[in-house]
């Protein structure tokens, strides 16, 4: 596993549920996978001596983020398999190469113009204003975007991000959001969890409801665009695609290619779960059932409800349908997620409810 971080740790888990042995690489020595994997290579992703160790020790190799190096997980490939390949990672890991894919590819995304010199940036009369500008690579949780409503105000954004090279896209009017997360094995077979509606604070994912309070076109046009993502990738491995819902229209925001934040869920509200689904595609097992056996709704805590000291974990626990899930992260800081909780039950008005009630006893987003 290439990365430390909590998705990392979810896939050293169920690796080590189904009988397999994990080393991870990562340059944190406090890093959350790290702790648990069978051996912990403590180098930079760069490092060719620990790339060689890693490939000697490992029959197959995947990543749990997406700013892997491209050429890290090229010259793995000589040596192992490696799911998903490095080409499909360099997609998805530069805004401009995944807009362009997805443009490319006939799908549906939001208006959008690529900026690589303060000249790129569109003058008053684009349609494109109000908008966002999002720097290509290293952007997420909100971190590298500024919303501008000027071409002034562009330039001022462009040059706080160094003239990076950078998106700029039109600002939406936003029914709601949504996400899918599928996996894809080697054969080509797909298995698409179903669609979760997300709330963000500050940029940050909040809370996932699923399923998703969407309509039924929404519901089938989101699994067939992600899965057609995933076929025109040649995508192995799990995926997780982002949507906008403006105005009734679905449209693609944004692409990770390995498990998601809002498919946590799939920990307790499904028959498998998406760390599961990727220790299946790269042990090359079959596909697992991907099917929700109950609505859930999963809220992200991060670390500014320890601010106060130790969060009122009494109350999260009074709750018969909560499961807790904390990530075993060294220090808690604002803004860093540091676990999340999923309520799960029969009604899905009564999950939305209890979450929510927690979320308020733990004081998330105050």
């Amino acid at each position: 596993m290439l990365g430390g971080g909590q998705l990392g740790r979810f896939f050293v888990i169920a690796a080590h549920e189904m009988g397999y042995k994990v080393v991870v690489l990562d340059p944190d020595k406090n890093s959350p996978a790290g702790k648990i994997a069978d051996l912990h290579i403590c180098a930079a992703f760069d490092d060719q001596e620990a790339l060689t160790k890693l490939a000697q020790a490992c029959a197959a190799i995947t990543t749990e983020f997406e700013n892997v190096p491209a050429a890290t997980l090229e010259f793995l490939a000589q040596h192992r398999t490696v799911r998903p390949a490095a080409a499909a990672v360099a997609i998805a890991q530069n805004r401009v190469a995944e807009k362009n894919f997805i443009r490319d590819a006939g799908l549906p995304v939001a208006p959008y113009a690529v900026i690589n010199s303060a000249d790129d940036i569109p003058d008053e009369s684009s349609s494109l204003y109000p908008a966002i500008l999002k720097v290509a690579r290293f952007g997420y949780d909100g971190k590298g975007q500024a919303r501008v409503a000027t071409p002034a105000q562009a330039r001022e954004a462009f040059a706080t991000f160094k003239a990076e090279t950078c998106v700029l896209e039109r600002m939406l009017k936003l029914d709601y959001e949504v996400s899918l997360v599928l996996a894809r094995d080697a054969a080509g077979n797909v298995a698409a969890f179903p669609l979760a509606e997300n709330q963000h604070l500050n940029g940050i994912l909040d809370v996932s409801i699923v399923p998703a309070r969407a309509d039924a076109a929404i519901r089938q046009q989101a699994e067939q665009v992600a899965t057609e993502i995933a076929i025109k990738l040649n995508y192995v491995g799990v995926i997780g695609v982002e949507f906008f819902v403006s105005e009734g229209r679905l449209l693609v925001n944004e692409m990770a290619p390995r498990p998601h934040n809002s498919g946590h869920y799939t920990l307790d509200a499904c028959v498998t779960d998406q760390f599961e689904q990727q220790v299946r595609v790269l042990a090359g097992l079959p596909l697992g059932d991907a099917r929700l056996h109950s609505p859930a709704v999963m809220v992200n805590l991060l670390g500014d409800i320890w601010g106060a000291g130790e969060p009122a974990w009494n109350k999260a626990y009074a709750e018969s349908g909560l499961k807790m899930h904390l990530y075993g992260k060294h220090e808690a800081r604002p803004g860093r997620k540091m676990g999340h909780y999923t309520v799960v039950g029969e009604s899905a008005e009564a999950v939305l409810a209890t979450a929510l009630q927690v979320r308020a006893d733990l004081g998330v987003g105050k």
